[in-house]
């Protein structure tokens, strides 16, 4: 008989902002091939012998200017979102990081413990990328298979267009924006490298970035980051009312000197400016909870860039975090998996109220 349980999986932070601890979390996280896709030796001789030597100090500043009393936003965020699932739901529900302490294992290892047999996995990312969704998956199939392999596991797929999370996301930004007179919305999203796209096209020849394809039908779009987005910012966009012309999209967080995503986030808060946009409001929808790349990144260093281009007021919007509709709509995703509504190998689409 099947014991059922949730496993919720978020991305992960250093346990402080000392800089041992960061460069900890760093060296886990960078030396992912799916982060890094380079050869091991070269990936170890980058990060290990240039990156871990230079970066985690920087890093471990800019955590200190958003670090709170209980801990890293990301983490101290992602607990009082799983406290609010668990609370709604009459199965086990585990919080577990991709990296650092809260691993993925002790995760499974605490559903296990509590006689869990069948795991319904749940990536807090709404898009799919190699070294997001991907990574998530991979590492909970390598630890199931090798450490409990009488245990099964679901995975909710990517939610980007899912009509319920598209609502939580319009009312947060719709909420937070009151009041606020806007000339312009950006939608900020975590970058990749453009290789990236293309290692994920199970086509190997539709997904050119070239401002076209993802507008074209393709079965390549169930893995593609960018496509994913650019229809994240059109529901959104429907659902708001805006207006053409009034809001775009950028990608943030760049790595070393590879072509990434474009436009880039900090060349558009300065384009923007020189452009006479002087109010802005900034969101981030590749993002569930706040963390460094929200509230460092965007909301501090964001505004200083815009303000010092020229531009006057700015907004960033916070992320669903535990907001109560999006933790309604996760006990609803998981309630209905409970009820075998949902399939994932019988449909790659999401059971939602249309």
């Amino acid at each position: 008989m099947d014991k059922k349980g949730v496993l919720l999986v978020n991305l992960g932070s250093p346990d402080s902002t000392k800089v041992k601890d960061v460069k900890k979390y760093l060296g886990e996280f960078l030396m992912d091939e799916r982060v890094i896709d380079m050869s091991y030796l070269k990936r170890l001789f980058l990060v290990k012998g240039i990156i871990l030597n230079t970066r985690p100090k920087k890093t471990a500043a800019a955590y200190k200017k958003i670090w709170q009393k209980e801990g890293s936003p990301l983490v101290v965020l992602s607990e009082k979102f799983h406290e609010k699932v668990s609370e709604k739901t009459n199965i086990p529900v585990t919080l577990a990081m991709r990296y650092g302490t809260m691993s993925i294992e002790k995760g499974i290892t605490e559903l296990n413990n509590q006689g869990v047999n069948h795991i319904f996995l749940v990536p807090l990312y709404p898009h799919y990328a190699m070294s997001s969704f991907e990574t998530v998956e991979v590492k909970v199939f390598d630890i199931q298979k090798k450490l409990f392999p009488k245990i099964k596991v679901d995975t909710f797929p990517v939610f980007y267009n899912e009509p319920n999370y598209i609502k939580a996301m319009s009312n947060i930004i719709k909420k937070n924006m009151k009041g606020f007179k806007y000339d312009y919305i950006l939608f900020s999203y975590h970058g990749i490298p453009e290789r990236h796209i293309k290692i994920s096209d199970p086509t190997k020849s539709h997904c050119k970035i070239d401002g076209t394809c993802c507008n074209s039908p393709s079965k390549a779009h169930q893995t593609c980051y960018r496509h994913q987005c650019f229809e994240t910012t059109k529901e959104i966009a429907k659902r708001l009312g805006l207006k053409e012309g009034a809001y775009g999209n950028s990608f943030q967080s760049r790595l070393l000197r590879d072509p990434w995503l474009k436009p880039y986030t900090d060349f558009e808060f300065e384009r923007l400016a020189k452009e006479g946009i002087k109010n802005l409001i900034v969101l981030t929808p590749s993002f569930v909870t706040d963390c460094l790349e929200t509230l460092e990144e965007i909301a501090i260093e964001g505004k200083k860039q815009f303000i010092q281009a020229g531009g006057e007021n700015y907004k960033h919007i916070p992320c669903l975090n535990d907001d109560d509709q999006w933790v309604d709509v996760v006990c609803n995703w998981i309630k209905k998996w409970e009820s075998a509504l949902y399939d994932s190998k019988k449909s790659e689409k999401l059971i939602s109220e249309k």
